[in-house]
């Protein structure tokens, strides 16, 4: 299962309507390998099935991962954070073995 809390649905809701995304439109996560701690999480917008897709809903917000992805974001959340200090979106993932200052990337 893949999470999202408040404060990231709240920040996609005002960034897809910002961008005019329809409601056939979902978050997409993906794990690459990058960064300073070996491995990167990327986030974007789709709207297309892939058929290794995992999907799931969570707090009224449908997540898709591929399965190697979700392999590294199993029981992760998505997180917002704002303001002066804010990271921006992060995950809290209890996988990552350690992570970067800047949240971006992780390891295993």
């Amino acid at each position: 299962m893949l999470f999202v809390a408040d404060t990231a649905k709240e920040r996609i809701k005002k960034i897809m309507e910002k961008q005019g995304l329809g409601e056939d439109y979902f978050v997409r996560v993906s794990v690459t390998s990058g960064g300073c701690s070996g491995l990167s999480y990327i986030m974007d917008f789709d709207n297309e099935s892939q058929p290794n897709d995992q999907v799931f809903e969570d707090n009224g917000m449908k997540v898709v991962t591929d399965l190697k992805s979700f392999l590294y974001l199993f029981n992760s959340t998505l997180e917002f954070s704002g303001g002066l200090e804010g990271k921006g979106f992060y995950f809290q993932n209890p996988n990552a073995a350690r992570t970067c200052g800047c949240g971006e990337s992780f390891a295993v």
